[in-house]
């Protein structure tokens, strides 16, 4: 599945941090015979980063044999991930977790449902150009991931959820999109602001941070549907399309992608295929295009026949979030009424 831990001891310390090494841009180097670009081994971490020698902890690392890019990025992948902190959960203080950009919204987001009673730190983080290259934002991202794994107040993680953090900003897994394949900030949350900002400080938002109320061992949650679709809407969609997606042999639940506030066709043939779906036991939830705002089905005439139809509103719900929820939730073997009542409502601060 993957390597063992491999570590370097910066210095006696109390304060330990693992690195999980899936693959991704951040990872790469040039090959000094081929001249081509080749994952790193992260044993050797601190020869790329020599700043990394300077922190006051211990830093341990695991390589995924072989690193996925991220577009292979699968629900085993994210099984491995939280695999390797559940075994690694007592010896960590912090969970720092290399990633190709392209999903690592979908990883992030999967993580912080799968990990039940998280209590330390797992950041993502990535980069935009590899780390052996001149300009590249790897070496940044990187030590401020560690440095916010790290980050204790009054002997307690100042972070304890599922993050990403990328050029400057530490934004919740679950609210997280990427917006950009080509600058350096490549990830918004459109409707959630930063938990940390770091510029000659870094600079937490504790008031968005959310803190274990009830104290419980580490679970994972890894059981998955992928028993769903994504349907975005547009002008001129017909009704073909739409049948064979709900038609689709197993489809259990559709990522409706609808026009602002939630606003969708009010076609009579539309409404039919998704009452026809619903009355079949499927789930439709309503999610909408915009990057920011929120589903507020019944504010106009044209989302109150999805509300009559069965519909769900995923309110200000990323795509990203609602895929990984939906999934988990089809998988976890609880009766259709409890999942429509999680899917509904935030489990993990992934919807206001």
């Amino acid at each position: 599945m993957q390597g063992g831990c491999s570590g370097y001891k910066i210095m006696e310390t109390s304060i330990s941090i693992l690195i999980i090494y899936t693959g991704g841009t951040i990872g790469m180097v040039n090959d000094p015979v081929s001249g081509s670009l080749v994952p790193i081994d992260f044993r050797h971490i601190s020869d790329q980063v020599p700043e990394l020698r300077r922190f006051g902890f211990s830093l341990e690392t695991v390589t995924f044999d072989p690193v996925i890019d991220s577009s292979d990025v699968s629900p085993d992948t994210w099984l491995k991930i939280a695999a390797t902190i559940e075994e690694n959960y007592s010896r960590f203080d912090g969970f720092v977790v290399l990633h190709g950009t392209d999903t690592m919204a979908y990883s992030a987001s999967a993580l912080s449902f799968m990990l039940q009673g998280l209590e330390k730190p797992v950041i993502f983080t990535g980069a935009q150009l590899p780390i052996g290259v001149l300009r590249t934002d790897g070496k940044e991202n990187l030590i401020t991931a560690i440095e916010i794994a790290a980050a204790r107040e009054n002997g307690l993680p100042v972070v304890p959820e599922v993050c990403i953090y990328f050029e400057n900003k530490l934004l919740r897994g679950n609210r997280t999109i990427k917006y950009s394949a080509e600058h350096f900030n490549a990830f918004v949350s459109p409707n959630l602001p930063p938990l940390a900002e770091a510029g000659l400080q870094i600079r937490y938002n504790r008031n968005l941070i959310r803190y274990p109320t009830v104290r419980r061992p580490l679970t994972v949650s890894g059981k998955f549907d992928t028993a769903v679709a994504v349907l975005r809407l547009f002008p001129g969609l017909r009704r073909e399309t739409v049948h064979a997606i709900l038609g689709t042999a197993g489809v259990k639940g559709l990522i409706l992608e609808t026009y602002g506030t939630g606003n969708a066709s009010t076609a009579a043939w539309f409404l039919e295929e998704l009452r026809s779906f619903i009355s079949m036991g499927g789930l439709v939830l309503n999610v909408t295009q915009c990057q920011a705002g929120s589903v507020e089905m019944g504010l106009y005439e044209t989302s109150a026949g999805l509300m009559s139809a069965g519909v769900l509103s995923g309110r200000d719900i990323t795509t990203e979030a609602a895929v990984t929820k939906m999934m988990i939730l089809l998988g976890s073997g609880l009766p259709s009424e409890k999942v429509v009542a999680l899917l509904v409502r935030p489990l993990c601060g992934e919807m206001s």
